[in-house]
């Protein structure tokens, strides 16, 4: 007799999540905001408590359920009309990097690192920051690139170019600190590095977020700022 209970009333609360799905909307999880995938966890463990619960607590379940799926529409409702409260609910955009500078308060704010950020780079098919003029973390933690007009269309292959083929580079300065391994790997010495970091107009590496070396010696620098700059375009 349980079994058959358990049965229907897992064909219950599986319909009953399928309807506050669609009432919520259809996204992807790479436009789920914080809310959303909060209520998405919320919704679907109460779910699954409704369909093994046989202390007849089923009604109480689907109530909560009821609750929160409203809960997430209006808010979505709410969000999408007033500015203000978009930004309180659902978030806005951050600036990360912009025309060769790293706003390191904006990485507090979006608790990312620089590890993170150029591993982020590179699944994007960014190995140089060269090839980035601006980068931005999305309300939904996802990070777009704006690439470089020198990298953007049209390509070599348009041209009929056979431009070089660049190579890897290494991060010899994070967040004001060298990596002395880095530049034991590429040949060089902390000597060459500070020469070519006061070539460059900078005191020392405290003043760089990212430094990055090809092996040809070719050094990249990207000043530290701490202002907190903001994208009133984009909110």
């Amino acid at each position: 007799m349980e079994f058959v209970i358990i049965f229907f009333t897992s064909l219950l609360s599986a319909a009953v999540l399928f309807l506050l799905t669609k009432l919520m909307g259809n996204k992807q999880i790479s436009q789920l905001n914080m809310f959303d995938y909060v209520t998405g966890i919320t919704i679907g463990s109460i779910a699954a408590e409704m369909a093994v619960n046989l202390d007849n607590t089923f009604f109480y379940s689907f109530e909560a359920m009821l609750i929160y799926g409203g809960l997430a529409v209006i808010i979505t409702e709410i969000s999408s009309k007033k500015i203000g409260a978009r930004k309180l609910l659902v978030g806005y955009p951050i600036l990360l990097y912009d025309n060769g500078v790293f706003y390191r308060e904006n990485f507090k704010r979006a608790k990312l690192d620089i590890s993170d950020f150029l591993t982020l780079c590179r699944s994007s098919g960014y190995f140089n920051m060269n090839q980035i003029q601006t980068a931005v973390v999305e309300y939904n933690g996802t990070v777009s690139f704006l690439p470089s007009a020198r990298f953007s269309p049209p390509t070599a292959d348009d041209l009929s170019l056979s431009p070089e083929q660049e190579s890897l580079v290494a991060n010899v300065i994070f967040d004001g600190v060298v990596s002395y391994q880095a530049l034991k790997e590429l040949g060089k010495d902390e000597k060459w590095l500070q020469k070519r970091i006061k070539e460059q107009g900078y005191k020392s590496e405290k003043e760089i977020f990212l430094g990055l070396c090809d092996r040809d010696g070719n050094l990249s620098l990207y000043p530290i700022s701490n202002e907190k700059k903001t994208l009133k375009i984009l909110e």
